[in-house]
């Protein structure tokens, strides 16, 4: 085990420790000190078999860590490095290449061949090796010459290659709660390791620091580090003598001038991009301005193409709102070329009225439903030929076969609608739209059960379809 891990995991019994950050101190150093994590470090799980160093199948798995920043994924490998008789290798995606990876490879095979010792290898942000350079992984893997303990903070799914999937165990990290956060503050303002009780942290800047952590641990103590550093700052001047025995306290304006604002909990290349693309839909389709605005604030914060969050609107208005305010759709469409010709930052305010419109908008999805329906039938094989009136004419032969027979003009009617069988035969009855009482569409109703009647020969015909 190399030297300087028991500096990156804090160890205070060294002057190079304290120099560390305040996260690296904190690190805990087993299982015990790990906070949140309860399922994937259960007892007689595959990750805990590994972290505690038992042989066998099940102990020599290798192990992708997919969870947010600060869930523990870096702590979790170096946990599984201090099982005994094991060495450990780190390499970090952003850096390493194949070449490195090979390195790692035959250095494995010198200490089993020599020494009988297992090499773990950690690989920090895996989701931004190339195909070719997880391939280069394959063969290490899958012999156990190396136990592979990968960190990513992407869907696997997206960013990891199948056949290296398949050869490890994933291991889903969770955001931490806020209790749980809160403890890992309280624990270090008064380690040695920690802040060694130096500070006392106010109620109103607890919580500050707990809520803008948003479960990740890594935050949660750099920011209370600069919280520290900006208070001591604020020390009457004598400083260090002067305060010397008297902890000194962290304010709730201490914390807010740390950091500014909250960390944007969102990825564009992945699960939360979608997830959050989702919740922005769903918030829109349930009426919900308030949580529409948020999520649309959330995508643009991180950086989201305003283009794309302007195509989710336009599909909304159609999907969610349709015929119940047909000028929804304007809306949505004059919001995605706007934005394409102004681009940000002024392309949140004409999002932000795209989004409150359809937001407001009553909902209806019928004609969503209608054309699913159509689909439905069409991919069963419904439908069958056309009927002779409706065929084309414009072509030699056509009037011998038929075709047009039997064709009413519909501006020759009375009403501007008459009777005529438009569907194919085995699709006679069919009703696809079907309107809803809501907005718009509580007047279309009526229209077109007046409409339907007339065309398919059910009364009703002989006066123009109000509406």
């Amino acid at each position: 085990m190399p030297d300087d891990l028991d500096l990156f995991s804090g160890d205070p019994g060294t002057s190079a420790g304290h120099d560390l950050p305040l996260a690296a101190r904190m690190r805990p150093r087993s299982l015990e000190e790990v906070r949140g994590q309860q399922e994937a470090l259960r007892p007689g799980s595959p990750l805990r078999r590994l972290i505690e160093g038992h042989r066998g199948s099940a102990g020599a798995l290798s192990a992708i860590l997919w969870g947010p920043p600060g869930t523990g994924k870096t702590t979790l490998a170096h946990l599984v490095a201090r099982a005994s008789e094991r060495t450990f290798v780190e390499l970090s995606a952003v850096t390493a290449g194949v070449k490195d990876v090979r390195a790692v490879m035959e250095q494995a095979r010198r200490e089993r061949d020599l020494y009988g010792r297992q090499t773990v290898l950690f690989l920090d942000e895996i989701h931004r090796f190339s195909k070719a350079q997880q391939d280069a992984l394959l063969p290490g893997v899958e012999n156990r010459l190396v136990v592979l303990v990968a960190a990513t903070t992407e869907n696997p799914s997206f960013s990891i290659i199948a056949p290296l999937l398949s050869r490890s165990m994933l291991v889903t990290l969770h955001p931490l709660t806020d209790e749980e956060v809160g403890e890992l503050v309280d624990q270090a303002l008064v380690e040695e390791r920690g802040l060694a009780g130096g500070f006392t942290l106010e109620p109103a800047a607890r919580e500050h620091v707990v809520r803008i952590a948003g479960g990740d641990a890594r935050r949660a103590l750099t920011t209370l580090e600069a919280a520290a550093g900006v208070a001591l700052d604020a020390v009457a001047p004598g400083g260090e003598a002067e305060r010397e025995g008297v902890p000194v306290r962290i304010t709730l304006a201490a914390a807010e001038q740390a950091v500014d604002h909250a960390a944007v909990r969102y990825d564009r290349a992945g699960d939360q991009h979608y997830d959050v693309a989702s919740a922005f839909i769903k918030s829109m389709r349930g009426s919900d301005v308030d949580a529409a605005l948020h999520y649309l604030a959330r995508q643009l914060e991180a950086g989201e193409d305003a283009r794309f969050i302007a195509r989710r609107v336009v599909i909304a208005a159609s999907e969610d709102v349709g015929m119940a305010d047909p000028t929804a759709l304007q809306t949505a469409v004059a919001a995605l070329h706007a934005v394409a010709q102004i681009g940000m930052p002024e392309a949140r305010i004409i999002l932000a009225q795209a989004v409150v419109h359809v937001s407001l908008a009553p909902k209806s999805n019928a004609a969503y439903s209608g054309i699913n329906a159509a689909v439905a039938d069409v991919r069963t094989g419904r439908g069958g030929p056309v009927p002779p009136p409706l065929r084309g004419t414009g072509y030699a032969g056509a009037a011998r076969l038929g075709h047009g027979d039997g064709y009413r003009y519909s501006h020759d009617e009375p009403a501007g609608v008459g009777p005529q069988q438009y569907l194919p035969d085995d699709l006679a009855d069919a009703a696809y739209y079907r309107p809803t009482d809501r907005g718009w569409e509580e007047r279309l109703g009526p229209r077109w059960e007046q409409l339907r009647r007339t065309i398919r020969g059910q009364g009703g015909g002989g006066e123009e379809p109000r509406g």
